[in-house]
């Protein structure tokens, strides 16, 4: 299928052709008839892309404080590796959409096959939302129409914050496609508009649709205008629905605004505000956020759980059909915003239209009735016409297929993979949109949406990036068909799945396989952690150790911190740290005791501190800390042994003290191991024998779910 796609990096904006999205639980397939341009948030991330690396940092200074801090801690090389991977990702554009739903996934009641909805999907053939980001279009809207709901949603969101009353007097600052709309609904509401914006032919339109108006662009002066439209008592609400960086029009409508008046800004303007434009009028400031009420949140969004009617009386999906019913009973009119169509094909030409200084208001893109419906498999190399086909092989490496597409394996893994001298197959992302981008710049054959799709006869070894609660189940079902398979960390969230991947294993065992199966623990292949474990081999007794992640807070509703989906942090990440200190004292672990600082909400605990006992009467000790600073550095070893004593800092500086021939090594970038891991994995492909044994990576993996269990416990001792 066909979907737009902004390069952030490199400025251009394509059509690309993508693998239809997967119908997942919870979701809505649409198949697309009708999408609508932003213009003002579209031209802005097009404007972004084409600007400069410079151009890009003054626009977002608050992240390159981000990338001053991680240059700190991490090198400036991992750091400029991090932001490349961040812009070259590419972007979907809009968010204006109207379609005939496809399918529908498991669980989803609301919709069915044939509805004709609206959604803030992306322009694309095909999209895929939660049952909360779309609405029934009635019978009596139009497609083109229906394609102004979001932006309707926008507008009336920012008016129910304004909170109007019959008779009042409102100013609408910016009169493009939000603007205009909100006088529509301003006036249906019984409010008085006045409209404000420097194009003489918005202007004229906002008059048509019942504003009065001030044209900056000639010279109106719109304090004189507002005194005299508020009949000299001032400005009962103004919205901000224009797209500037002057703080112009926020102080605007401060002087034009009675006592305790309401502003509200729907678009973007600066916010260098006057305390006196404020302070003697006590006059209300208001951001809106979006569509409404459940912006943002992924219960809401991607789990579909609706806010209470009762309590929450306009949630987004509401504005949607709030919007829609203006829409069918003739009070809002979007006919006369409309100045140009095009078909999906040529979106390029809609594109050039938004950075020339040509005229242009509503530019709707228009999709064939029946999309083609048979893309979820898409060839990415052009001698190869048939998805089918098999990549062909050098020097007997493996064919690597890779489930899971995601800024994590197209930063790190997959470049890891290649170094490594493998071949890749298929690459599956639920969206297909990462897939394609991620396949085409690292030479895969073919990208899809269905993991199943990786599991074909030319694939050697399955690589598992995907979402924790999905690993176990892939492991499963890629041990079943005979592949080898390398799985980011951790393998499992529970003991019971574990229990499932050794039957899997077993039976590929009974059947005369011999499947490799690696975990993404790469600490234990970084060149310094090699140097570590060699020095400490020398020493034959017990060994006394300290790991310290600085890890930092992350949003309690991050996927990571639910314990269905991520596992929680402990079995997320603090894994990595169990592997490393089992890899550098060489024993089994034989018990644990756990410390943490319980959380008061409903998330697992993250601040935790755990003690690993081990066979030769070595101890290991693991802090991690969610409630650091991160201008510390993220990652510490520290290792006793024999009166001698190694540290690791951050994995770019080793230092010995007490060791004989030994004091530093540095290295010039961060290296946790990342290359090393995918050669391990790739060179026990070929030899047959695992860089970890099978049984380790159990231990490992089960140590740290009671670890786990245990935080969750608030830290009583578990053995």
């Amino acid at each position: 299928m066909r979907q737009i796609l902004q390069n952030l990096s490199s400025g251009i904006t394509e059509l690309a052709q993508i693998p239809k999205p997967d119908v997942m639980p919870g979701k809505v397939l649409i198949a697309t008839r009708r999408t609508l341009i932003s213009a003002g948030t579209e031209r802005m991330l097009v404007e972004f892309g084409r600007g400069s690396l410079i151009s890009k940092a003054k626009q977002q200074p608050d992240r390159v404080k981000q990338v001053l801090e991680k240059m700190r801690t991490d090198g400036v090389l991992a750091t400029l590796d991090a932001v490349r991977g961040k812009l070259d990702q590419p972007l979907p554009l809009g968010y204006c959409n109207v379609g005939v739903v496809s399918e529908v996934g498991s669980g989803i009641t609301e919709f069915k096959p044939g509805d004709r909805v609206a959604s803030n999907g992306p322009h694309a053939d095909f999209v895929s939302v939660g049952p909360r980001l779309c609405a029934r279009i009635p019978d009596g809207v139009s497609d083109e129409d229906a394609s102004f709901t979001v932006l309707g949603a926008i507008a009336l969101q920012g008016i129910r914050l304004a909170n109007p009353t019959l008779g009042e007097c409102v100013a609408v600052t910016g009169l493009g496609l939000i603007g205009l709309i909100a006088v529509q609904l301003l006036r249906a509401q019984g409010c008085r508009v006045l409209g404000i914006d420097p194009d003489p032919t918005r202007v004229a339109l906002a008059q048509k649709l019942g504003a009065e108006t001030v044209c900056l662009s000639q010279g109106e002066d719109p304090l004189a205008a507002a005194e005299a439209f508020s009949r000299g008592r001032g400005i009962d609400a103004v919205l901000i629905t224009a797209s500037t960086q002057s703080n112009e029009p926020v102080h605007q409508a401060a002087l034009m605004s009675r006592k305790r008046g309401r502003i509200v800004l729907v678009g973007v303007a600066g916010l260098e505000l006057s305390r006196a434009d404020f302070y003697e009028k006590e006059l209300t400031f208001q951001v809106s956020c979006s569509y409404g009420p459940g912006r943002y949140d992924a219960e809401y969004e991607e789990q579909g759980k609706d806010y209470p009617v009762g309590f929450v009386r306009w949630t987004q999906q509401r504005n949607f059909e709030a919007v829609l019913d203006m829409l069918d009973s003739g009070a809002l009119d979007v006919a006369p915003l409309v100045s140009h169509r095009f078909s999906i094909d040529d979106a390029s030409k809609a594109y050039d239209l938004l950075v020339e200084e040509s005229a242009y208001m509503g530019i709707v893109l228009e999709y064939p009735d029946q999309p083609d419906d048979s893309s979820r498999v898409v060839s990415l190399r052009a001698n190869e016409a048939s998805p089918q086909a098999a990549p062909a092989r050098s020097n007997g490496d493996p064919v690597v297929s890779f489930i899971g597409a995601g800024n994590y394996a197209g930063r790190v893994l997959i470049p890891a993979f290649k170094a490594a001298g493998a071949r890749f197959g298929t690459i599956i992302s639920s969206g297909g949109r990462t897939s394609a981008h991620f396949g085409r710049k690292y030479d895969f054959a073919r990208a899809a949406t269905q993991p199943a799709d990786a599991l074909d006869a030319q694939t050697d070894a399955v690589v598992v990036a995907t979402r924790h609660d999905s690993h176990s189940g892939l492991v499963v079902d890629a041990l079943s068909a005979g592949k080898h398979v390398f799985v980011e960390k951790p393998l499992a969230l529970t003991k019971a799945e574990l229990s499932e991947i050794e039957t899997a294993h077993a039976a590929a065992a009974a059947r005369g396989e011999r499947p490799i199966l690696a975990v993404g623990f790469n600490r234990r292949f970084s060149p310094l952690t090699e140097k570590m474990r060699s020095l400490l081999a020398t020493h034959k007794g017990p060994k006394a150790l300290v790991a310290t992640m600085n890890a930092g807070q992350i949003p309690a509703s991050h996927w990571t911190q639910s314990m269905e989906t991520g596992g929680g942090r402990i079995i997320g990440e603090a894994c990595h740290f169990v592997d490393l200190l089992r890899s550098l004292v060489g024993c089994p672990i034989v018990g644990v005791s756990v410390n943490a600082i319980p959380r008061t909400d409903d998330v697992p605990p993250d601040t935790v501190s755990f003690t690993l006992r081990f066979e030769d009467g070595s101890i290991g000790t693991i802090h991690y800390f969610a409630n650091g600073h991160n201008a510390f550095a993220k990652e510490r070893i520290e290792a006793f042994a024999g009166g001698r004593i190694l540290v690791l800092d951050n994995f770019r500086k080793l230092t010995g003290y007490g060791w004989k021939g030994f004091s530093t090594m540095r290295l010039w970038r961060q290296d946790k191991g990342q290359t090393a891991t995918a050669k391990a994995f790739l060179e026990s492909i070929r030899t047959g024998q695992p860089a970890v044994p099978f049984a380790e990576l159990m231990e490992i993996s089960r140590v740290t779910i009671e670890v786990a269990e245990a935080a969750l416990s608030e830290g009583r001792p578990s053995a």
